[in-house]
């Protein structure tokens, strides 16, 4: 791949529908199989590079970070990264895979940071960052936030037949109207309803609609539906191996996802902490900015 392909690349897609989700400079890179991704950035300011990655469901997008990267914008390099299928990235029929994902992930660090980052990482996508820390040379991944991370739940994730089966069924053309309930305004104020303890900001559901309504939306959140991209036993496969990174998890409640299990694995493992921040519904950094940001500079300090 030549230099040109291996960093940021103008984005063409000034007239696309779907409007930008940051009030910042967007562009696309070619990852290393080829595949277009987007990202903003904005590297005005010195200092260790912040990369913030949202999370997954029927309507992600770098939205859901925009108060993270609205504040630090100003004191250091940021990023945010459109996972492959969501936001201005491409949105091919797949597969979707927690390998692909992580790889993407770890592609960016590599090609475009280029150096050392703070990486952030919201719910499922925590599972995506840990994944990625094993690809990566170590100190390519400075230190690892998780906001509400996935994998530290006593339930059990279904069969992988199930899960594959499910996906299949999922995937039929038939159910387009599954996935147009699911990605309906009014669905969608409820989904998000339920994690924030006050209001939803109202631009939020807006542009959660306007982002499941662009052409392939529905391809990776209907992967995500069949839970064929969580991690069995992310705790020892994903979790169990930073062991020579410094991780802060942030977690209260979540409507989606328990955390039975993490007292017990921060209290055994001495490079991870965790603070609640309570309370909360899984987006802290919406509804307690100021008690996020501290805690997040503590941790990087």
């Amino acid at each position: 791949m030549t230099e040109t392909n291996a960093a940021l690349v103008s984005d063409s897609g000034g007239d696309a529908p779907l409007p930008d989700a940051l009030d910042a400079p967007r562009a696309d890179f070619l990852t290393e199989h080829g595949r277009r991704l987007a990202c903003y950035a904005d590297t005005g300011h010195p200092g260790r590079p912040l990369v913030l990655i949202h999370s997954i469901n029927a309507a992600p997008s770098s939205f859901e970070v925009k108060p993270l990267f609205d504040h630090y914008r100003h004191s250091r390099p940021v990023y945010s990264l459109d996972l492959p299928g969501f936001g201005h990235s491409e949105r091919g029929v797949g597969p979707y895979s927690p390998e692909l994902f992580a790889g993407a992930l770890a592609d960016f660090l590599v090609r475009v940071v280029k150096e050392p980052a703070d990486v952030l990482a919201l719910s499922l996508s925590a599972e995506f960052a840990a994944r990625a820390a094993g690809l990566l040379p170590p100190g390519q991944i400075a230190s690892l936030v998780m906001i509400s991370p996935t994998g530290f739940s006593l339930r059990p994730l279904p069969n992988p037949r199930l899960a594959r089966l499910t996906h299949k069924v999922l995937s039929l053309g038939v159910l387009q109207g599954l996935y147009d309930l699911v990605a309906s305004r009014r669905s969608i104020r409820y989904f998000l309803g339920r994690s924030f303890v006050g209001e939803v900001p109202v631009e939020m559901i807006d542009y959660a609609y306007a982002t499941s309504h662009q052409p392939g939306a529905r391809h990776a959140p209907l992967t995500f539906l069949s839970t064929r991209l969580f991690t069995a036993d992310a705790m020892d496969q994903l979790y169990g191996k930073l062991t020579g990174l410094p991780v802060l998890v942030i977690a209260d409640r979540d409507p989606y996802i328990t955390f039975e299990r993490l007292a017990d694995f921060v209290a055994s493992h001495p490079n991870w902490q965790a603070v609640s921040l309570a309370p909360h519904l899984g987006l802290p950094h919406w509804e307690r900015l100021p008690e996020t940001l501290a805690a997040l500079d503590a941790f990087w300090s």
